[in-house]
């Protein structure tokens, strides 16, 4: 078995986020392996991931760019599961979060905001600076909606039957 296979099949394990692949890979390979430096190091940043610590993730990604780096587009896959994370978590998120969990700042951050709001239909609002909040669009999980659900309805006659059982 060649580590650096299995260690560049983790990292597209991890590119393949939110999918549960880097667990099904991880118990494919043997204890033993496991515990080299390389699968740690990869085993924390899916850790980092799966509880959306971003800054952490991206600081022990950037010692380690040896390991992740051996992959083409390990960055944008990440990049596009933080946001993924993110859509999911807020209906307006501050743009200093934003910039932590992809990683971007200044200029290239600017260029990233302006290609969502033309693409993918994200708002900017009024304000300037890291106080800036961008209004993400709405989904199930950001924009809950209460549903009346008429199949677990009791009607009320049904009630006041009850209470003088209860009484």
């Amino acid at each position: 078995m060649s580590t650096q296979i299995v260690a560049r099949v983790l990292v597209k394990a991890l590119m393949a986020m939110p999918a549960p692949d880097f667990s099904l890979c991880l118990f494919l390979i043997p204890e033993r392996v496991q515990m080299e430096d390389q699968f740690k190091t990869l085993i924390v940043l899916s850790h980092y991931l799966e509880t959306a610590r971003f800054h952490q993730f991206w600081d022990e990604a950037a010692k380690n760019r040896h390991i992740v780096e051996v992959v083409p587009g390990f960055e944008q896959a990440i990049q596009a599961y933080a946001i993924h994370v993110l859509s999911l978590t807020y209906q307006k998120v501050p743009r200093s979060v934003l910039a932590e969990a992809i990683n971007i700042e200044g200029l290239s951050l600017d260029k990233f905001l302006e290609h969502q709001v033309a693409n993918f239909g994200w708002v900017l609002e009024k304000g300037q600076g890291r106080g800036q909040l961008i209004a993400l669009p709405h989904n199930e999980f950001n924009h809950p909606e209460l549903k009346k659900s008429t199949a677990d309805s009791i009607v009320l006659e049904h009630i006041t039957r009850i209470f003088p059982i209860l009484g």
